[in-house]
């Protein structure tokens, strides 16, 4: 089995129909073999949904996703696994789990997963995520949704994905950890550490290895996590100033 549906329904965004996609093998040299989870409009592949900007539904109001006067930042290429997953979804390629908690903690013990290999894991109902959660050994994830109030039960579980200084400052008013995209002449802060997968981190640690990107669930006062911008589309990065 490559992989299995978590969750179908509707988005907590927008209510548009979404699908969540847990794959079992990965080869991603940054994260290492994780569980991925992919959270993906239903109706529309990926590619249209950003044309459309129907990607909403799934990445909110990510700045990385592009807006009018913004090129799109996302480090994610679509084109490749989003894309493929969700072509084979529409195969029958990935067995529906939504209703077995029990199976879904089966395929996952003993693995660490990661919440949202592409899409927020806001979308997402909690309760659909806990048996991936309580049967990992461990996780990590990031949310752009961190200032919402319905999002804040997330904080123990995903970072805050934060794009400038007085956003980290604001999530951790809030008592979320922070995970920041930064500009490469931008300084880490106090209690802020450079991720330990990215070249300025030394590439010392795989995803699966460090784990350090697990919410607050080992205490809020853990240090939080930056990086420089990366991917193909770095080069349109602006940090925001709020």
């Amino acid at each position: 089995m490559p992989g299995f549906v978590f969750y179908r329904g509707p988005s907590k965004l927008d209510g548009a129909p979404i699908v969540a996609i847990a794959t079992l093998e990965s080869a991603n040299g940054k994260t290492g073999d994780m569980i991925q989870t992919w959270i993906l409009r239903e109706d529309i592949s990926p590619l249209d949904a950003i044309q459309s900007g129907q990607d909403a539904s799934i990445c909110g109001d990510c700045q990385h996703r592009g807006a009018p006067g913004r090129k799109r930042t996302c480090y994610v290429d679509i084109g490749k696994a989003p894309q493929g997953i969700w072509l084979a979804y529409h195969r029958g390629i990935y067995p529906d789990l939504s209703g077995d908690p029990a199976t879904q903690r089966a395929l996952v013990a003993g693995r660490k997963s990661r919440l949202g290999s592409y899409g927020d894991p806001y979308p997402v109902p909690v309760w659909a995520w806990r048996p991936i959660l309580v049967g990992s050994d461990d996780h990590t994830g990031y949310s752009h949704q961190w200032k919402r109030p319905q999002a804040q039960y997330l904080r123990p579980y995903v970072m805050a994905s934060v794009d400038s200084a007085p956003e980290r400052d604001l999530a951790h008013s809030m008592g979320w950890r922070t995970f920041r995209v930064r500009a490469e002449t931008e300084p880490l802060a106090k209690r802020e550490i450079a991720c330990p997968a990215s070249p300025e981190g030394g590439n010392r640690k795989q995803c699966i290895s460090c784990t350090a990107c697990d919410g607050t669930s080992r205490g809020a006062r853990q240090a939080s996590v930056a990086i420089i911008v990366h991917g193909k589309a770095s080069k349109h990065f602006q940090t925001v100033t709020a």
